[in-house]
């Protein structure tokens, strides 16, 4: 479906391309060519230059910030926090570690936040960096049910590491060529008891997910996607290891259950068709559930495929300017 919506896109003055590789592939490649020196003189002659909407760019993380102020007003109004000043947890599903870090940023600036939930899938290079204070990517890489946090370089712990050092840009320029040459890095005592203080980290496998999206739909009658239900699941962790069930917790939901139709019925019910499309799928999920289908995600079926390129990682570069009409 996140596919689907990627090549279907409108407008005269869009190109979509998909990259032969993962998350991580990706997300170095267009670091490399925000700081390639002749791609960028390239588009200089043309009067253009590079940017990006995910959260490489801060202007992502800016309307995050929002969120949880925003949240915490909500709480307020509907009486679920007793006082201004009450703290709260915050549980956010991430691979990237923009969304929690736009939390911490939000801590910072005043909100009082308890603790920092960060919930990762088997990809959980955060929990242990969080836990131990050693970030290696020298791990098997899973592709899972949640697949926006299939990542194993989470590039804003970068701007975290920055804040927390007293932004001493030389020490964790240092981690990052390790992490870049040997795979691996290892933060100060220091660091690491700043970074227990202000977070809890744990994570969980597809089939806890699935078992997650059972529960609360039967007994909340909550219909969660698979990112929101790893975030549900660690946050019953955090609870049962430091029995804090009082604190009001503010649940990070990311994305649609009806992206991931086909995995949030497997978790639900049994009686379902399993060989049927995609768009099958999200009327059988809507019509066992008594849950609308979003129409952004319904239209999808009838809207024209545009696009169906691929490239290299070796060659996103050359698609890039081929894109832009720049020879």
């Amino acid at each position: 479906m996140q596919k689907r919506q990627m090549n279907t896109q409108e407008g005269n003055n869009v190109s979509v391309c998909a990259i032969e590789g993962n998350f991580d592939d990706a997300q170095t490649g267009v670091k490399k060519l925000f700081t390639d020196s002749k791609i960028n003189a390239l588009l200089a002659q043309n009067e253009m230059m590079f940017s990006s909407a995910n959260s490489i760019n801060w202007g992502r993380l800016l309307p995050q910030i929002v969120y949880y102020f925003s949240a915490y007003c909500d709480l307020m109004a509907s009486g679920e926090l007793k006082h201004e000043g009450e703290q709260v947890n915050i549980v956010v599903p991430t691979g990237n570690f923009g969304n929690i870090l736009a939390a911490y940023y939000a801590k910072k600036m005043g909100l009082p936040i308890h603790k920092l939930i960060c919930a990762s899938n088997s990809n959980n290079v955060l929990t242990d960096f969080l836990t131990t204070g050693a970030y290696n990517r020298s791990r098997p890489f899973y592709p899972t049910i949640s697949p926006s946090m299939d990542i194993l370089v989470s590039s804003n712990l970068e701007r975290l590491l920055y804040d927390l050092t007293g932004e001493d840009s030389k020490k964790v320029a240092g981690w990052m060529n390790e992490l870049s040459s040997v795979g691996k890095y290892q933060v100060d005592d220091g660091i690491l008891n700043q970074l227990h203080d202000l977070f809890y980290a744990g994570y969980c496998s597809d089939e806890a997910t699935k078992a997650t999206i059972k529960e609360i739909y039967h007994s909340e009658n909550y219909l969660c996607d698979t990112h929101t239900a790893v975030a549900i699941n660690v946050y019953h962790q955090y609870v049962n290891d430091t029995n804090d069930s009082a604190t009001p917790t503010i649940v990070a939901s990311t994305a649609s259950p009806y992206k991931f139709a086909d995995s949030v019925l497997s978790a639900i019910t049994n009686d379902y068709t399993q060989d049927a499309s995609e768009f099958m799928k999200i009327k059988e999920l809507s019509a066992l559930t008594g849950t609308p289908i979003p129409a952004p995600i319904s239209n999808l079926e009838t809207k024209p495929v545009r696009f169906q390129n691929i490239c290299t990682k070796g060659t996103m570069g050359e698609i890039v300017l081929k894109m832009a009409d720049i020879k």
